[in-house]
């Protein structure tokens, strides 16, 4: 048995004898790692398994948490995301996270304002890409959350754990960093100072733009064919 699916079945096994309830959480990544007897790199294979059929979600600083309610049967993420495309994750972004930022522009608090804020800094400061995607993926997730919409945000952990597996899982090779004026600073900015001013119609205006610059940047890398010896850096994100 391949040992990544090993570790998926001790976990299955380790959360269905816990018999956790709707929200609760899960222990910390080490003494889980240590109670089913796998690595932690296993380990955050397997939670990033259940994370993407809807069985655990994450809160960033807080830790991993049971899905609220049970996912129907026929409501398979991983099945969906390998029957997706990056154009129609992209169709389905534009749709949900306009209205989520309407929503958080009028129910955020000075606390996920402030979230925002460092994470917007943290993104500026990110030493490499793959520390930038880290910070864009959690100011999006932020979003959500300062919507306070339980449905909604379940909406939108549904489609970030699909935009994971169909739009991100190409190289990331490469050294640097996004330069200064990488796009989605100004436009994550815009999007923060219209939630602060609690301006629904702004936040939602700001979320569009700033995707369909997203969705122009995405597919232009997909279509752009390194020059012979040329490193490849289509992996970089560009959220």
């Amino acid at each position: 048995m391949p040992q990544d699916h090993a570790t998926l079945v001790q976990l299955r096994a380790f959360l269905a004898r816990a018999g956790l309830g709707p929200d609760a959480r899960l222990p910390p990544e080490r003494e889980l790692a240590a109670s089913i007897g796998v690595t932690r790199g296993e380990l955050r294979k397997a939670l990033a398994v259940l994370e993407a059929e809807g069985q655990i979600w994450r809160h960033v600083g807080k830790g991993t948490f049971m899905a609220g309610l049970a996912m129907p049967e026929t409501l398979d993420l991983a099945g969906l995301a390998q029957r997706s495309n990056p154009a129609e994750v992209m169709r389905a972004r534009k749709l949900l996270e306009p209205a989520i930022a309407a929503e958080a522009a009028i129910h955020a608090s000075p606390l996920d304002l402030q979230a925002l804020r460092d994470c917007c800094a943290e993104s500026r400061a990110a030493p490499s890409w793959r520390h930038y995607e880290v910070s864009d993926n959690r100011f999006h997730k932020l979003v959500a959350e300062a919507a306070h919409n339980g449905v909604a945000g379940a909406l939108y952990d549904m489609l970030a754990a699909i935009r994971r597996v169909v739009v991100w899982t190409r190289r990331r090779d490469g050294d640097g960093r996004p330069p200064p004026d990488h796009h989605s600073f100004a436009e994550h900015d815009a999007i923060l100072a219209a939630l602060a001013c609690r301006d629904p119609a702004a936040a939602e205006a700001a979320m569009r733009r700033h995707l369909a610059s997203v969705e122009r940047k995405l597919f232009t890398a997909a279509t752009e064919v390194p020059a012979p010896g040329a490193e490849d850096r289509s992996g970089r994100s560009v959220a």
